[in-house]
C-alpha cells in the first residue's frame, strides 16, 4: 500500500464524506509531504490543519478537529518514521561532500560547495529561443488587451459625458412654500463601479452655511457632489435647486455676457412679451413679425430663448424696461415701414387690455430686478477677470480654462438654493481667486466647495466635512480649527483606547487569576458580565503619510545653467509678451511667478524649458542641464488607456520594471495603482504620476506650473516636503499661498512685459492686489 492511498483512506475513515472536496484534498497534500511536523501528540497538526477542518465543513467543532489531528498523528506518523528509518540518512547530503572549510580557500570554491544549485530537482535545461512568430503573437496580444482597454475608456468617458451633460442653468423663483431650508441626508451611501466610497453616512447642511468637503484623492468628494446633484441621495427636497459646477460650458456664437444672462428665462421671457406688446400698441405686425425683424429686447436678446441671435447692446449698458420699450418702439417703427402689409388699428377694448398687461409685466420686471440683471452678470464675470471687450466676444473663441470660469459665472447669477463648486480655484489667477472669496463670503444660501486650497478654505468655509474611511464627519470652523480639532480627536481617541485596553487587561487578568476559586465564583462572574458589556472604543487612524521623493541630480553642471539676456518675446499677430527680459536660474533657485491669467507665466515657462524660442536677445542653457516641467494641463499628454507602470515603460524603454514600480512609489502610486488604467485615477493621482514621469531622469531644475491643482491637502503637505529635500532649483508658477510660503525664497512678479522681484511676502502680494481692486 502506497502512503498516499494510506493517507486518503485514513481520511476518509476519520471525516467520513465531510467537508469540501477541495479543502480535503489540500489537506490530503500537506500531510503526504515528508517535511510536515505532527509535533507531540498531534498539537502542530492542529494549529496547521483544525482552521480548515473547522471551517471547510469536516468537522463540527474544534474539540473534534483536535481529536482528528491526534488520530492522523498516532495513523501515519509511525509509517513514516519507520520509512525514514530504513533509509541510509536522515538527512539530505551535499552532492560535493561535506565542505571543509580548511580547504575552502578561495570564494570560488565557497560559491561552488554552497550554491545550493545540486538542490534543484527538474533541471529546465536551456530555454527555447523566442521565435519571430511568438514575438508576433505577444505584441498582437498586448496591442488587443490595449485596444480593449482604449473601448473601455472611451466607453466610461461617452457615459460621464452624458451623465454631466447638462442644460443652461435656470433662475428659480417663487418655488414652493416658506419653512426649514435645511438639508438632512440620512443614511445614504454612494458607490462608483461596484466600488463603496460612502456607506451609511448621514449629514445635515445648514441654510446660510458654507461647508467646505475635504479628503484624499480617489475617496469619492466628486462622486458625492455628482449624486446630490442628480438627487439620487435621499433628502433633498424637490423644491430645492441645486446646481453643481462640473464642466466648462459649450462654446457657441453666443457672447460671455449673453451666456450668462440667457439663464434668466423668465426676464428674457417678459423682455420679448414686453416688445411684442409695444409693437402691437404701436401698430406692429404682432410678435412673429417683430422676431423676424430682429427687434431689440433690453440690449441684448436671445430669440430662442437658447443662445440664438443676439442684437447689439444698448450704449448705457443696463438692459432696462424704459430701454428695451425705446429700442422695441424703433424696432416695431421699422417693421411697419418695410411691411407689405399692416394690421388694422386697435378698437378701445383690446388696446385697454394690452395696456394693461403691459403693466403687469412692468411690474414683475421691476419685482425681479431685470434692470439690474446685465450689470449683475457684468460685475461677476468682470470679478472672474473677464474684461468688457472679452465679455462681448463669442464663447467659442476661449480655451476651456476660460469657459470653465462661464460655467461659475452662470451659477453665481443663477444663486441656487444649494451650490456645489468642484475645485472652483483651479482655473482662476490669484485675483479672481481673492474676488471670489470675498464674493461667497457673501453668498446667501448653503455652498458646498470641495477645495484643497488651505487658505481659500480658511477663508470661505464656516464648517469642514471630513470624508474618510466611507463615512462624512463634520466639524464646525475653516480648515485651520479642523485640523486643531482633528489633531485633539485623535490624541483623545488613542487614549481612550489605551485606557479601555488597560481596564479589560485588569478586569480580565481578575477573571484568569480566580477563575477556579468557589469562594470567588460570583465575583469572577460579574466581572465577566461586566467584561462583555464593556463598549468597543472607536479607533480613529490617521491616513497613512503620502511620500514624494524627488530623485537627487547627478553631474550637476557647472554655472551659469540658465541665462536670459534682453530677450523678447510675442506670439505671432499678438503683442509682445516680455521685452528685455535679464535674469539667471541655478541650482539653488527657489522662485515663484505670481500675476494675472494671460500675462504670460506659463510662456516664460516655455521659453526657459526651450519650448518656445525668444524673438529677440538670447537664452543661454547649459547643454549638460535636465530640465523637468510639470504642465497644469499635464493629462492632456498622457494616454488615459494606459496604466501607470505602462506609461513609465512606453516613455523609458531601457528601464526595468521593478525600477519603474520603485520610482512610482516614491510618489504616492503604490501597485495596484500602478496597474490600474489612468482614466480610472482620480485628479490628485494623475498628478502623482505626472510627477513620476518627469523627475525619472533626475532634473536638475524643476519647472512646475500650478503643480498643486487637483493634489488633496495631504499631497500638498508631501510635496512641500519633497521640494524641501530636493538638491535642485525650482521655479513654480502657482496662487498657492500655502505651497509658495513653504517652498520659494522669493515672488517674481510677471506684468507689462516684464519680471521684476517683489520685495515683501505673499501676504503683503495679497494686500497689494485688494488695494488696487479697490482703487
Amino acid at each position: 500500500m502506497t502512503k498516499s492511498e494510506s493517507v486518503r483512506e485514513v481520511l476518509d475513515e476519520l471525516l467520513k464524506g465531510r467537508g469540501d472536496e477541495t479543502i480535503v484534498n489540500y489537506i490530503r497534500a500537506l500531510l503526504e509531504d515528508e517535511h510536515f511536523e505532527f509535533g507531540e501528540d498531534g498539537d502542530e497538526a492542529f494549529e496547521q490543519l483544525g482552521p480548515f477542518l473547522t471551517e471547510g465543513g469536516c468537522v463540527d467543532n474544534e474539540d473534534e478537529a483536535e481529536c482528528v489531528c491526534r488520530e492522523l498523528t498516532a495513523r501515519l506518523r509511525p509509517a513514516r518514521d519507520g520509512a525514514a528509518e530504513g533509509s541510509a540518512a536522515d538527512f539530505r547530503a551535499l552532492a560535493s561532500g561535506p565542505v571543509t572549510l580548511a580547504s575552502a580557500d578561495t570564494r570560488e570554491l565557497l560559491l561552488a560547495e554552497t550554491s545550493y544549485r545540486h538542490m534543484i530537482q527538474t533541471p529546465f535545461g536551456k530555454l527555447p529561443e523566442v521565435t519571430d512568430r511568438d514575438r508576433s503573437k505577444i505584441e498582437r496580444r498586448a496591442a488587443k488587451e490595449e485596444e480593449s482597454a482604449r473601448k473601455a475608456m472611451l466607453a466610461r468617458q461617452s457615459q460621464a459625458r452624458t451623465a454631466i451633460k447638462g442644460d443652461c442653468p435656470v433662475i428659480v423663483r417663487d418655488v414652493g412654500g416658506g419653512g426649514a431650508k435645511d438639508l438632512h441626508l440620512d443614511n445614504f451611501s454612494v458607490s462608483n463601479g461596484g466600488k463603496d466610497l460612502i456607506k451609511d453616512a448621514s449629514v445635515s447642511l445648514a441654510f446660510n452655511r458654507r461647508y467646505g468637503l475635504i479628503g484624499r484623492n480617489g475617496t469619492g468628494k466628486t462622486s458625492f457632489l455628482r449624486a446630490l446633484s442628480h438627487r439620487e441621495i435621499p433628502g433633498v427636497p424637490s423644491n430645492c435647486q441645486v446646481l453643481h459646477v462640473e464642466q466648462e460650458i459649450v462654446g457657441d456664437d453666443s457672447t460671455v455676457i449673453q451666456a450668462v444672462l440667457e439663464c434668466d428665462q423668465e426676464r428674457l421671457a417678459l423682455l420679448r412679451e414686453e416688445a411684442s406688446l409695444l409693437a402691437q400698441l404701436n401698430g406692429g405686425e404682432g410678435v412673429e413679425e417683430e422676431e423676424r425683424a430682429g427687434g431689440g429686447v433690453g440690449g441684448v436678446v436671445v430669440v430662442d430663448g437658447k443662445g440664438g441671435k443676439d442684437a447689439k447692446s444698448s450704449k448705457d449698458g443696463k438692459g432696462g424696461a424704459k430701454n428695451s420699450a425705446s429700442s422695441s418702439s424703433s424696432s416695431a417703427s421699422a417693421t411697419t415701414t418695410t411691411a407689405t402689409t399692416t394690421k388694422a388699428p386697435l378698437d378701445e377694448a383690446a388696446a385697454a387690455a394690452l395696456t394693461a398687461r403691459l403693466t403687469q409685466v412692468y411690474k414683475r420686471m421691476q419685482d425681479i430686478d431685470a434692470d439690474g440683471a446685465e450689470a449683475r452678470a457684468a460685475q461677476i464675470l468682470s470679478g472672474l477677470s473677464f474684461t468688457p471687450e472679452m465679455q462681448a466676444k463669442p464663447t467659442k473663441e476661449f480655451s476651456g480654462g476660460w469657459r470653465m470660469r462661464v460655467a461659475l459665472a452662470r451659477a453665481l447669477f443663477v444663486e441656487p438654493d444649494l451650490l456645489l463648486l468642484d475645485e472652483p480655484t483651479n482655473h482662476l489667477d490669484l485675483h479672481a481667486v481673492l474676488w471670489l472669496e470675498d464674493y461667497l463670503l457673501r453668498w446667501p444660501k448653503t455652498l458646498l466647495v470641495v477645495s484643497h486650497a488651505r487658505e481659500f478654505l480658511n477663508a470661505v468655509a464656516t464648517d469642514i466635512l471630513h470624508l474618510q474611511a466611507c463615512k462624512v464627519i463634520a466639524y464646525r470652523g475653516n480648515y485651520d480649527v479642523f485640523e486643531k480639532t482633528m489633531a485633539e480627536r485623535l490624541r483623545n481617541a488613542a487614549k481612550a483606547a489605551e485606557a479601555s485596553e488597560a481596564k479589560r487587561k485588569h478586569v480580565q487578568s481578575f477573571i484568569d487569576r480566580f477563575r477556579f476559586n468557589a469562594k470567588r465564583a460570583s465575583l469572577v462572574q460579574s466581572r465577566i458580565k461586566a467584561l462583555e458589556r464593556m463598549a468597543e472604543v472607536e479607533v480613529l487612524e490617521a491616513d497613512p503619510d503620502y511620500v514624494f521623493s524627488f530623485p537627487e541630480p547627478e553631474s550637476a553642471p557647472p554655472p551659469p545653467i540658465i541665462g536670459f539676456n534682453d530677450v523678447s518675446f510675442g506670439y505671432p499677430g499678438g503683442p509682445t509678451l516680455f521685452k528685455k527680459l535679464n535674469f539667471g536660474l541655478d541650482m539653488d533657485s527657489r522662485l515663484a511667478i505670481v500675476g494675472a491669467n494671460g500675462i504670460g507665466k506659463s510662456t516664460l515657462l516655455k521659453l526657459i524649458s526651450g519650448h518656445l524660442t525668444a524673438a529677440e536677445g538670447h537664452v543661454f542653457r547649459n547643454p549638460k542641464v535636465r530640465l523637468a516641467t510639470f504642465s497644469q494641463h499635464h493629462v492632456d499628454g498622457m494616454d488615459m488607456a494606459l496604466s501607470p507602470l505602462q506609461l513609465m515603460q512606453r516613455t523609458y524603454r531601457a528601464a526595468k520594471e521593478p525600477q519603474l514600480r520603485g520610482h512610482l512609489s516614491s510618489f504616492g502610486v503604490p501597485q495596484d495603482l500602478a496597474q490600474q488604467p489612468m482614466y480610472t485615477l482620480s485628479g490628485g493621482q494623475k498628478s502623482r504620476v505626472a510627477f513620476a514621469k518627469l523627475t525619472f531622469t533626475k532634473p536638475h531644475i524643476l519647472l512646475l506650473d500650478e503643480p498643486s491643482n487637483h493634489l488633496d491637502i495631504d499631497a500638498v503637505n508631501a510635496l512641500i516636503e519633497g521640494l524641501a529635500t530636493f538638491k535642485g532649483g525650482v521655479l513654480m508658477v502657482s496662487h498657492d499661498q500655502y505651497l509658495i510660503e513653504a517652498t520659494v525664497d522669493e515672488l517674481w512678479v510677471c506684468d507689462n512685459g516684464e519680471v521684476a522681484p517683489f520685495h515683501g511676502t505673499f501676504e503683503e502680494y495679497k494686500r497689494k492686489l485688494r488695494a488696487e481692486a479697490k482703487a
